[in-house]
């Protein structure tokens, strides 16, 4: 046990003291008359009346121990490791093309949906791009913003200047974004179902390398039958991540699952905290102070 206060400590010479005047003194006896009679010493009952004299002393000492503010030290605890995940989704007119019940887009941002339950307690964020890239969900643990998207952003519905595919414009992007946020792991997960002529001559070199400098790793979900390009594969070995071609509905899901088992959540250790420790001592101080109260009937010297 240690204490917030201990110089207050130094005044628990006063109980101290008088326990021991207590016990020292010779002012409790009393001179009664006798024929010829040896008295009796009576020394259980002066032992019974002198701990019940000292048990003012003892409450004081409580007293002065909880001022002094006992702590104790928490037992250590873990807790989930934070992942900021930034969601990377094309919106080009491409991913317009049937897809399942719906579309490439509508499929992959219901998956998205699906990822947010996996990780719940990570920080997610939402990036869209075609030619131009538009954040549109900082990262938060908050995910209602992003699952409320999907209307909105739409390919048929976006503007002209997001038509096209700039695959690493919007990486970097996501860079910028994942870098201002120095606590936790990093991620980035890309939906596309294109390539991009800005990873050509040894761009993807340049952008994977940016990314794993600041433990970036890039995911990539290509929603389309045809080959993922080879620059994007590029990226995501280079960063440590992986690419996943999907060519049905069905295989979204297993390959987000995939993405949550590669990052796995972590646990880690926090330090014990300082908690105050009342307990021990109040108890102690009001079951003395119950024993005062108790002795006051009758455990005492009488007045005489």
């Amino acid at each position: 046990m240690s204490f917030a206060y201990p110089f207050v400590l130094l005044l628990l010479v006063v109980p101290l003291a008088l326990l021991v005047w207590t016990w020292k003194r010779s002012d409790g006896r009393v001179a009664l008359p006798f024929d010829h009679g040896r008295p009796n010493a009576a020394r259980g009952w002066a032992f019974l009346i002198g701990l019940a004299e000292s048990l003012p002393a003892l409450v004081l000492a409580a007293v002065i121990v909880i001022l002094a503010g006992p702590q104790q030290l928490s037992a250590p605890r873990s807790r989930r490791a934070l992942t900021n995940i930034e969601f990377c989704v094309d919106v080009s007119g491409s991913m317009t093309a049937p897809f399942g019940e719906g579309s490439r887009y509508d499929a992959s941002m219901k998956a998205i949906d699906e990822f947010l339950d996996i990780r719940k307690g990570d920080a997610f964020g939402l990036t869209f791009f075609g030619n131009n890239v538009l954040h549109w969900t900082p990262l938060t643990s908050d995910a209602s913003a992003i699952r409320c998207a999907p209307p909105f952003m739409k390919p048929e519905n976006v503007p002209p200047w997001m038509g096209g595919t700039m695959i690493g414009q919007a990486l970097m992007a996501c860079k910028n974004v994942l870098v201002e946020r120095p606590e936790g792991d990093r991620m980035i997960i890309l939906v596309t179902d294109g390539d991009s002529f800005d990873l050509s001559n040894g761009n993807d070199e340049t952008i994977a390398q940016d990314l794993k400098r600041n433990n970036i790793a890039v995911f990539e979900i290509h929603i389309s039958e045809g080959d993922p390009p080879a620059e994007i594969i590029n990226i995501t070995s280079i960063t440590g991540g992986e690419v996943f071609p999907v060519g049905d509905p069905g295989s979204l899901e297993s390959v987000f699952k995939r993405i949550d088992s590669m990052q796995a959540t972590r646990l880690e250790k926090t330090a014990p905290e300082v908690l105050d420790d009342f307990r021990p001592v109040c108890l102690a101080g009001l079951s003395l102070l119950g024993l005062t109260g108790l002795t006051l009937f009758g455990l005492r010297y009488n007045p005489w």
